[in-house]
């Protein structure tokens, strides 16, 4: 049976957003690895994008007062530098191997307590703010690095989650209008849109309620299991292609 692409397209959206919501990572990974094989290499950067931004501004809103307002300053102030320098000096280099820099962060991080210690004096939202933002133009999803930050913080699941996904949803409002002003054509790819669009607000929704069934304690070792995973999967994706 020959379903349509929007229908494919809006229950897969649904179940990674549910992913994001619940775990506040995931989804987008999830999602740039199946939009390959119902679109132009061109359109999947850009379509990700902007249904991202649907899934993080529904996640938000669902989780609207866990928000960590404080951070976001320096968040902001940290894309739009990686922004500039993204579109100025890293545009015609390599990222190939951007995501083993990424990858690499987020295991040392997790897995070894003197890089840890040793990170933190460096580590700081401007730079989370640099990276997932300029980056996030190059390689698609960067959503882990501030995810890894937040985590070593003392914030609760909700928390976390909420605060990273107001992170996410400035990051792909500049990556949107980055991309209309270079002249890419949403508007020809409105009905597919509306579907994922919806697909990821229902997912957000659903995902939100699952959180909630799931303890602090589990919530933060399913967590470090995920970056773990995500960070392996950019490692052997980059190796192996």
């Amino acid at each position: 049976m020959n379903l349509p692409i929007e229908l494919i397209l809006g229950v897969t959206t649904t179940m990674t957003s549910l992913v994001a919501a619940t775990l506040g990572l995931g989804g987008g990974l999830l999602l740039i690895a199946v939009l390959p094989a119902f679109m132009v290499p061109a359109a999947v950067i850009p379509l990700h994008g902007a249904t991202q931004l649907a899934s993080n501004l529904s996640r938000l809103y669902f989780s609207r007062q866990y928000i960590q307002w404080a951070l976001l300053p320096k968040f902001l102030l940290g894309s739009l530098v990686g922004l500039a320098l993204c579109g100025t000096l890293l545009v015609n280099l390599p990222t190939r191997y951007i995501p083993v820099f990424i990858g690499v962060y987020i295991l040392l991080t997790i897995w070894s307590k003197r890089f840890s210690r040793f990170i933190e004096g460096y580590e700081s939202f401007y730079l989370a703010g640099a990276l997932q933002s300029g980056l996030g133009l190059l390689v698609g999803t960067t959503g882990p690095l501030a995810t890894t930050m937040l985590s070593k913080m003392n914030l609760d699941k909700n928390q976390i989650i909420a605060t990273n996904a107001l992170f996410l949803a400035s990051s792909h409002c500049a990556k949107i209008a980055i991309f209309i002003v270079a002249g890419f054509a949403f508007s020809e790819y409105l009905q597919l849109l509306l579907w994922m669009i919806g697909g990821a607000v229902l997912g957000s929704f659903l995902g939100t309620q699952a959180r909630q069934l799931i303890s602090s304690k589990a919530f933060g070792v399913i967590l470090n299991l995920a970056l773990t995973f995500l960070a392996l999967r950019m490692l052997i994706k980059v190796f192996l292609a």
